[in-house]
């Protein structure tokens, strides 16, 4: 009989994150105010006219597209791109995934996923794991980005990030068992940590968690923080993700395996990563 297969997942290789500062140009395009506009007015929710006429906002594509050079070279084309956010984009109805695409090597076959919350993450990186098992994906770039202004009042009060931000995490084909997505309905966020909890503890002794910092609000004061990493507060989608990239950079830390966290109160549900 020939031998096995090898077995070969895909993982978080590479990450890079920025802070952008200022505002983009086509935050004070007149389509802005026209699309939004349109969108919100069968709600009756008022537009934001002060952020719209000073050009207030910062377009996903102008912010992700400078970070491709930091973690891939020319030569190391991708096959799948995924733009994941939770707040809209001061360009909402331009096909910003396909305009990252152009400037990402190999121009990958690209699509965004959003109205996730925090939750969309997770999805993409489920979604590229899943596409690497059908053969067609040995490399796939996830972009994350958020800004920190909604051009119109809400409906009801929403936590908006304090900075304009991006990360952008470089999946590839490696040996051995590759990341694991898992997704769950859990309203409680109490529950959601000792779910967590649990799950760092049947990766092994040596495993650490990094938290969301929503989720890590709930930690009591009795609980062993010794392997466990909050996100600092402040950027509600991207801040679990820039903790990943700073532990990346600063490379393993505890030889474990590693798992991330975060709940979205909103739609009640739980998602983790584990990454061997």
């Amino acid at each position: 009989m020939p031998p096995a297969a090898e077995a070969r997942g895909l993982r978080v290789t590479r990450a890079v994150a920025a802070g952008f500062d200022g505002h983009a140009d086509t935050a004070l395009h007149p389509e802005l105010r026209t699309f939004v506009g349109d969108l919100v007015r069968p709600y009756g929710v008022p537009l934001r006219e002060d952020l719209l006429d000073g050009g207030v906002g910062h377009d996903f594509g102008l912010m992700a597209e400078g970070l491709f050079g930091k973690v891939l070279a020319p030569d190391e084309p991708a096959d799948l791109l995924i733009l994941a956010f939770s707040s809209p984009d001061v360009r909402p109805g331009a096909p910003t995934a396909l305009y990252l695409s152009r400037h990402c090597p190999g121009e990958p076959t690209a699509f965004a996923v959003c109205d996730q919350g925090s939750a969309a993450a997770f999805t993409a990186l489920r979604i590229a794991a899943a596409h690497h098992r059908t053969g067609g994906c040995r490399r796939a770039v996830i972009v994350l980005a958020e800004q920190s202004v909604l051009h119109y009042e809400p409906v009801e009060p929403v936590v908006l990030p304090e900075l304009h931000r991006a990360v952008v995490l470089v999946c590839e084909e490696q040996a051995g068992e590759g990341m694991r997505v898992r997704q769950q309905e859990q309203p409680d966020r109490s529950a959601a940590l000792d779910s967590a909890l649990a799950a760092q503890r049947e990766l092994g002794p040596g495993a650490e968690l990094l938290l969301a910092s929503e989720l890590a609000v709930e930690l009591g004061s009795g609980t062993a923080r010794a392997a466990v990493g909050a996100a600092p507060p402040g950027q509600p989608f991207t801040g679990l993700w820039t903790l990943l990239a700073d532990r990346i950079a600063r490379g393993p830390q505890t030889g474990g395996p590693l798992l991330l966290a975060d709940h979205d109160r909103r739609l009640g549900r739980l998602s983790t990563l584990s990454l061997p």
